[in-house]
């Protein structure tokens, strides 16, 4: 298959998704929590299944990791997967806010080849294919310019920023936070934001398709020492995540390299 045809595959999917989830809402929501206490809905399971009958309906070979489906060891042996997540941002949905995102990346080989980032309720569409740029509704997008941290529009906690046990304070910056951490991403790769920071670990479905879209745009990304990610191993999780336009990148990491790795 061509990534241009994964592409059309996964990006019908993740409007249809869209549309699934934004009825679902309307109609009323039954909310339970996960073992850790976030929230999940009926929505998030409705729309997994759909994805899951969808996709791999066109692609039986490809593997499968989603956060609503149970993980299954197979996928380590396959060579491609879809890397799902149904609802990212389920607090922003949960509360009737437009940050929440359908996210869709073919994972080959470790690396996302092709991947969406839907947000319904804004009606933005942020798409990627290895090699082929990355495009908003159609139109290409890229980093910003910046190559300062003051003044810098970031996204990450502002708590984070302002503790006093970093060895050098940050600079003013504008900082705000979006739930889904895939729409961060994609607002760093658009030039809409300079940069995402998050210190926590992330999974893999938060990051994999919005990874693509912001190299495939001109940012950078990988955890808070640099690291590109590397997806479909044993354990789903990252470290950290970094996300920056590329005056920005090592100014940020320069200040991160005293924070040790997980062990």
């Amino acid at each position: 298959m061509t990534l241009q045809a994964d592409l059309e595959l996964i990006r019908g999917a993740a409007l249809k998704a869209g549309e699934l989830a934004l009825q679902a809402r309307k109609d009323g929501l039954k909310i339970w929590s996960k073992p850790g206490g976030s929230p999940v809905t009926d929505a998030d399971i409705a729309v997994d299944t759909l994805l899951k009958l969808r996709l791999l309906a066109d692609r039986p070979n490809y593997g499968w990791l989603s956060e609503e489906t149970a993980d299954d060891p197979a996928r380590l042996e396959v060579t491609r997967l879809f890397l799902v997540d149904p609802i990212d941002g389920t607090a922003a949905y949960l509360k009737n806010r437009p940050w929440f995102t359908v996210c869709i990346a073919v994972v080959e080989n470790g690396r996302p080849t092709c991947a969406v980032v839907h947000a319904p309720e804004l009606n933005e569409t942020y798409e990627a294919t290895l090699g082929g740029g990355a495009f908003l509704n159609g139109r290409p997008i890229r980093p910003s310019g910046a190559t300062s941290l003051d003044g810098a529009a970031m996204l990450g906690d502002a708590r984070m920023f302002a503790d006093p046990r970093w060895p050098e304070p940050w600079p003013a910056m504008r900082i705000e936070s979006r739930n889904s951490i895939a729409y961060r991403i994609a607002l760093v790769a658009a030039g809409t934001f300079d940069a995402a920071l998050a210190l926590s670990s992330k999974n893999d479905w938060d990051l994999a398709a919005a990874d693509l879209i912001a190299r495939e745009a001109g940012a950078c990304i990988g955890d808070h020492l640099g690291r590109p990610f590397t997806y479909n191993r044993p354990s789903p999780k990252q470290c950290s995540l970094l996300c920056a336009a590329p005056g920005l990148d090592q100014l940020i990491l320069q200040r991160l390299r005293h924070i040790d790795p997980p062990s």
